[in-house]
């Protein structure tokens, strides 16, 4: 059982563009039961943004932060993370060039373990969040996740796993959940389901969590076995009307397991 939901913050971009509509966005999430985000994207000015939800009641718990202000300007991100109260920085996805050559893939886990060391010693941890692109067998047998697993600083970069894409890309969920114990503390709850067209060739629709083909009794009760700190419901598209719609929706689900 969790006690606090949270909610991945790109889900309601839309809404969050105008001040006013944030606010208002902010306070129907906190009446819904989200009282956490990770963020992704200011979309409002940061210190503002960090105001509207403190005024709402909304923790930040890590955020989606941009990859070349993470390796190049450190002293800035650091500060407005500290403004913002979260230790998590991170990234959605790599570099597209890294997804595409051994050469750049070596490159990016490089930097980012060098920037894991620089901002460990201000108590900072960068987190990062896969696809489903990172089960592609980059070399011919192993996977981006694989490789990421294997080379990433462990003591100072986390993961940030997607169920979705987890399961999209062909991995199980679970073990993967086990396999980073200790090294993953934000969990993003996504469902999908999908459509087979005459091709039969399956689309994916993502879709509120309990409405899609993902177990979440076996995905729940594993996060609780290895530790999750953090629970964020994700949805890119496909809402029921509206995002605030499909989050009640999620919501609703996920009471079962909420303390």
């Amino acid at each position: 059982m969790f006690e606090k939901l949270g909610l991945q913050l790109y889900t309601v971009r839309d809404l969050l563009l105008d001040p006013d509509y944030a606010d208002l966005t902010f306070r129907r999430l906190r009446e819904l039961g989200y009282t956490e985000v990770q963020l992704a994207g200011n979309y409002v000015e940061p210190k503002l943004l960090g105001e509207l939800l403190k005024k709402n009641d909304i923790r930040i718990v890590g955020t989606h932060y941009p990859l070349a202000k993470i390796l190049e300007n450190p002293e800035e991100t650091i500060a407005t993370h500290r403004m913002w109260g979260t230790t998590n920085i991170g990234i959605g996805a790599i570099p597209r060039e890294a997804r595409e050559s051994l050469e750049a893939l070596r490159k990016f886990i490089k930097d980012y373990n060098e920037a894991a060391k620089l901002y460990a010693k201000e108590d900072f941890k960068l987190t990062y969040h896969n696809h489903n692109f990172e089960f592609e067998r980059i070399d011919g047998y192993k996977t981006l996740m694989d490789i990421f697993y294997e080379e990433f600083d462990p003591e100072n970069i986390t993961f940030v796993l997607d169920t979705c894409w987890v399961a999209a890309g062909g991995g199980d969920v679970c073990a993967w959940m086990r396999k980073l114990q200790g090294r993953l503390d934000i969990l993003h709850l996504k469902d999908y389901t999908v459509k087979t067209a005459s091709s039969l060739r399956p689309d994916i629709l993502l879709c509120e969590v309990g409405n899609g083909n993902l177990d979440w009794d076996s995905i729940m009760a594993c996060a609780e076995e290895i530790g999750v700190k953090h629970y964020c419901v994700e949805q890119d598209m496909n809402f029921d009307g509206s995002p605030l719609n499909s989050l009640g929706m999620s919501a609703k689900f996920l009471q079962k397991y909420q303390k």
